[in-house]
């Protein structure tokens, strides 16, 4: 199989994930206009435990996609092989034992939590979404890590597409039961998209195992005790990050009470928080995401083969690749906060002061996760769980002092997680530049994409109002505008020489 350079993995992961954010507004965008935020406050509210699973069983896919790489660089295909069916056999245990937690333990969860009871129906229906995810994920891991990413990505639109026919129809035909039973109609998409992606990728391992021409593989414990070895701390890394998600759905709703919001408000300010402003945050997420699963077999790589003048090019090309998603996305949700919700959600734009100020994390998480992906290719795993142990930390502090604040409520999460990831970040660049002995070029890497981030976001600005003073149409006004800026941003990137034009045709373009 044709190895992909880290640009054309990130490209195609990028895209396809672009693609599935915008399969996904068909579905946000009709659930939001069923059940509206209340409804969506109880759909999100059991989601941070699917999201959870996917955090604590993601350190198998990682570890396959680093270990297949190794394995691959060094013509080892039988052990490629064996890799891939020892993450088959642990995703299978984890997904399955995961569903039956949930479904078993779903009224003392709610209870513990103090959920309202409504949401028990969404909680039932995630519940079984881990089971096909698990599996989904344990392919993905092995193509990723053959350093082609034409598969993962179009499995994740066809997961996308699963989600939506499956969740949006039962939303629709359950909505007369009641609210609470639409949301959980919606919940079930997510196992419905694990299973359609599923089957795909099965499909096409078919294809690419007759080209792996290993056709007997004898057992290999050892590979098991290195896949956990590590599995584990990827995971524990990931499931920090999913906890302060988690945190936001038990101590959110909660804490708003205490402001003196009733349960229904405190439901629509949640609903807000995750069903909008989250949504959208996780679009530039998308492409960090897509940058870090290309960027850590292609490390791992470099670091097997002792390369270690490719490893340091290929940590400053990720900052920069970072920083140049990272502030555009930030000071266009800023700036063009409401007309993007009443362009998404037609007359239910309320909340986008919370999306305003949620977008000021971006440039942290998205930092945070490349220098965790470099750390962890290179083979600290454990140092970038501690560094996101600790910004848990400041988030709950953050969060449990401020949002019983009746002025501050919602934002006090907000706060706590700008700060968390901010602690985070420092520490990771820190950590990163003392066992590298790298000295990041902050001026290359962040200074320049802030600046022309912001002679776009002052062009995009523009085009607005004009636009707007026109048609006197802000959907139509922030449409053009975000298509204009885009145009903008990328000349802008040559101008303030973040990256030369034949540097972009050399380095973007092959491997």
């Amino acid at each position: 199989m044709k190895k992909q350079s880290l640009i054309k993995g990130t490209v195609i992961l990028g895209i396809a994930g672009i693609i599935s954010k915008f399969l996904g507004l068909f579905f946000r965008w009709p659930l939001q206009m069923l059940i509206g935020d209340e409804g969506v406050g109880y759909y999100q509210m059991s989601f941070p435990l699917y999201m959870f699973f996917i955090a604590v069983a993601s350190g198998i896919p990682v570890a396959v996609s680093k270990m297949v790489s190794e394995r691959n660089a060094t013509g080892d295909y039988e052990g490629v092989i064996q890799v891939f069916k020892k993450s088959v056999l642990l995703m299978f245990v984890l997904g399955t034992g995961f569903t039956a937690i949930l479904l078993i333990f779903s009224d003392p969860i709610i209870h513990f939590l103090k959920w309202d009871k409504k949401s028990y129906y969404s909680l039932v229906a995630i519940a079984f979404a881990p089971m096909f995810i698990s599996i989904m994920s344990a392919f993905r891991g092995f193509f990723q890590g053959l350093q082609n990413m034409n598969y993962t990505a179009m499995s994740q639109v066809v997961e996308q597409i699963g989600r939506i026919l499956v969740g949006v129809g039962l939303a629709y035909l359950l909505l007369p039961k009641g609210i609470e039973y639409s949301a959980g109609g919606a919940a079930l998409g997510a196992a419905a998209g694990g299973l359609f992606g599923g089957i795909y990728l099965i499909i096409k391992y078919v294809h690419v195992r007759k080209e792996i021409k290993v056709f007997k593989v004898p057992d290999n414990k050892e590979i098991l005790t290195k896949l956990l070895y590590i599995a584990v701390p990827v995971s524990l890394g990931a499931a920090v990050s999913s906890i302060m998600s988690l945190i936001d759905s038990a101590l959110v709703p909660q804490k708003l009470l205490e402001a003196g919001f009733t349960y229904r408000d405190a439901a629509i300010l949640y609903g807000q928080l995750t069903g909008k402003a989250f949504i959208l945050i996780n679009v530039p997420l998308t492409l960090s995401s897509a940058l870090c699963a290309s960027l850590m077999p292609i490390i791992a790589e470099s670091h097997i083969l002792n390369k270690k003048v490719d490893v340091i090019n290929k940590v400053d090309l990720s900052f920069k690749l970072s920083n140049v998603i990272a502030f555009p996305s930030m000071l266009g949700l800023y700036t063009l906060a409401y007309p993007i919700l009443d362009l998404i959600f037609p007359g239910q734009s309320a909340g986008f002061n919370i999306l305003q100020y949620s977008a000021l994390s971006i440039p942290f998480i998205i930092l945070v996760q490349t220098s965790t992906a470099i750390l962890q290719g290179v083979g600290y795993y454990i140092r970038p769980v501690f560094n996101l142990a600790v910004g848990c930390i400041i988030k709950i502090i953050i969060t449990l002092s401020m949002v019983p604040v009746p002025s501050i409520n919602i934002y006090g999460a907000i706060l706590g997680s700008i700060g968390g990831y901010a602690v985070t970040c420092v520490l990771n660049i820190i950590f990163l530049s003392k066992k590298l002995k790298i000295n990041i070029n902050y001026f290359q890497t962040m200074v320049k994409p802030a600046f022309a981030s912001f002679f776009m976001i002052g062009s995009v600005v523009i085009i607005y109002w004009y636009v707007y003073n026109y048609t006197m149409s802000s959907r139509i006004a922030c449409f053009l505008s975000i298509i204009s800026g885009l145009i903008i941003y990328m000349p802008l990137i040559v101008v303030f020489g973040i990256f030369k034009y034949s540097y972009i045709k050399d380095k973007f373009l092959k491997k």
